[in-house]
């Protein structure tokens, strides 16, 4: 009887664990097929991807171009590919060397070596030219192809600007839901890969596959497969307004004068396009988001110092306060004490600004404030300082579509009752307190005055384009919503600026010899912290040139640095130099062009 009831239970708990077995297949097989678990894992596509081997050629995400044509993100190779199943046939091997200029043994060791498809030279593909390409397709050899392989840059010009991209199935799922797409899509994370992702998705990739069997042999012969999506328009192409050649001598200079934290804005003045952005420190690839490498710095407001004082001297032009006679003790502190570090005795406006004597421009806010006390802040807006700066518009069923979705705005009080507070009006007046402007913020601010008030939204995009070059979408240059400088401030802010440099005592004296006239001026704003019992310092130098004919708004700026540490006179001469050589050497290039 007892062993009745064990047999019975055992048949029962065996039929029980085979229903088990067959529920899991039915859902793996009949109803998960293509979103099985939560990882919505397809598993149709899954097996077949085991029983293929492939050589992707083209990811299929949309690419980013600089203002030419030259891809940022992405380079062609005209490369072989070659296939296993290779060593297990007679082939024209001899052909295929001779078209190559390498021996058949080279050719042959790099199959033997093969379990998958691979390019010829592996990390340092051999190049191919287009008569090679030709020649060796037209063999029409079985596992021997001549392609353009895209590669991805290991150095991505203007990093944090362009963005990343990585797998993210939560964030796929949240921002595409409603389209059926491959839980490892790739989608941009942050900068412009985030803000134009839905432009750029992939469309699926351009690869070369073949069929295996378990043990890797060809399963339906060497019939090798071209895959390329059908659609000859998508993914778009983002073109942006950065210049490759530029961007990288402007990076190449920024980690020669060794800016660890801080970098570079480059303005085109006439349409405040972005020919360059650099942020430091470097986006750490492995682990992004570990660190402070995938902030863009050059977005995200910062303390300005002195910098600040030409919104103040803009306010003080228009209420008439900077009479030649009128003149300021500069040898006192903005808390009317003796200054142990400057002894410039009484100084007017020009003479204050060129010097940067903080007294004066306490005095001026302070005088300001009383008969507004949010002037300094119209002022700041303005001048294109405190507010977003990017491209804001329109884009086909996106409404205010921005092109820098990272970009933050600037402030200058934080609180109402610091506009009317004398010791904190004084602070804010030389760029301290609550003060904080991005760069970008401040280079617009240079170029709205090089270009006599006009304020123009900052593009970093120029143009989508579809996948075979003809338009799609162009962003045009915008002004910026709001009230502006007067063309005259502008033209009392110009001198000002001037003077910075041509003063034989003045802050950018440096810049006296350089090849472009300079107008600008400097900035050492303390930021409160303290490392190794040294005060920490963020250092700029913002200005426009040549300065008679405004072509570049530059900022350059050093963060946290100590005071004796950190100076960035010599990075922003190094660029303005070599913006002028690559001028000149486009100029000849050009005129011979013409001459042919």
């Amino acid at each position: 009887m007892i062993r009745k009831k064990r047999m019975y239970v055992l048949v029962c708990t065996i039929f029980l664990l085979l229903m088990i077995l067959l529920g899991r297949l039915t859902q793996i097989q009949l109803i998960e097929t293509e979103n099985f678990t939560d990882r919505n894992i397809n598993l149709l596509e899954a097996s077949v991807d085991q029983r293929t081997q492939e050589v992707v050629i083209d990811q299929g995400r949309g690419k980013f171009l600089d203002r030419n044509g030259e891809s940022l993100t992405h380079f062609s190779v005209p490369s072989l590919v070659l296939f296993p199943f290779l060593k297990e046939m007679e082939w024209n091997r001899e052909a295929v060397a001779r078209i190559l200029g390498v021996s058949e043994a080279q050719l042959n060791q790099a199959i033997e070596k093969a379990k998958e498809p691979f390019i010829f030279g592996g990390n340092n593909p051999f190049v191919l030219t287009d008569h090679q390409m030709k020649s060796i397709n037209d063999l029409q050899i079985p596992g021997v192809f001549a392609v353009h392989k895209q590669f991805t840059r290991k150095e991505i010009p203007a990093e944090q600007l362009i963005g990343i991209v990585r797998e993210n199935p939560d964030v796929l799922k949240k921002r595409y839901g409603a389209r059926d797409l491959p839980v490892n899509t790739v989608i941009g994370i942050t900068g412009l890969q985030e803000s134009f992702d839905e432009f750029i998705l992939q469309e699926g990739e351009t690869k070369l596959l073949y069929h295996v069997d378990a043990m890797g042999g060809p399963l339906f012969g060497i019939d090798v497969k071209y895959i390329d999506p059908a659609n000859p328009f998508y993914p778009v192409n983002v073109q942006t307004t950065l210049d490759l050649e530029i961007q990288q001598m402007l990076e190449s200079l920024t980690d020669k004068h060794k800016i660890q934290n801080g970098g570079v804005v480059l303005l085109d003045v006439e349409t405040n396009d972005i020919l360059g952005m650099v942020s430091r420190p470097h986006i750490n690839e492995k682990a992004p988001f570990d660190d402070q490498g995938a902030i863009n710095f050059m977005l995200t407001p910062q303390i300005i110092g002195s910098v600040f004082k030409t919104v103040v001297a803009a306010a003080a032009i228009d209420l008439e306060m900077d009479l030649p006679s009128k003149t300021y003790n500069c040898s006192l502190t903005i808390r009317d004490e003796v200054d142990p570090n400057f002894n410039y005795g009484y100084l007017n406006l020009e003479e204050s600004f060129a010097k940067s004597c903080n007294r004066t421009f306490a005095l001026l806010a302070e005088e300001i404030q009383k008969k507004d006390p949010t002037l300094l802040e119209k002022y700041a807006e303005k001048l294109s300082l405190t507010s977003l700066n990017g491209w804001v518009g329109d884009v086909f069923h996106y409404n205010d579509f921005r092109q820098l979705r990272d970009e933050k705005t600037g402030r200058v009080f934080s609180k109402e009752e610091d506009r009317t507070d004398s010791n904190l009006v004084r602070l804010t007046a030389i760029g301290q307190h609550e003060v904080r402007a991005t760069p970008l913020g401040v280079a617009s601010m240079m170029a709205t005055i090089a270009r006599g008030g006009e304020k123009l939204m900052a593009r970093a995009v120029s143009d989508l384009n579809y996948k075979n070059n003809t338009n799609f979408f162009e962003f045009p240059v915008q002004k910026q919503e709001g009230e502006t400088i007067s063309p005259y401030t502008a033209m009392k802010l110009q001198h000002l600026l001037r003077e910075v440099v041509v003063n034989n005592e003045g802050t950018g004296r440096w810049f006296q010899g350089l090849s472009y006239e300079v107008a600008g001026k400097s900035g050492t704003a303390e930021t409160g912290i303290e490392k190794n019992g040294s005060q920490l310092h963020n250092k700029w130098f913002a200005g426009y040139f040549p300065f008679d004919n405004p072509k570049y708004a530059l900022v350059v700026v050093n963060l946290g640095v100590p005071s004796d540490q950190g100076g960035i006179n010599q990075l922003f001469s190094d660029i303005v130099q070599g913006l002028y050589n690559l001028d000149q050497k486009r100029n000849q290039e050009n005129d011979a062009e013409k001459g042919n």
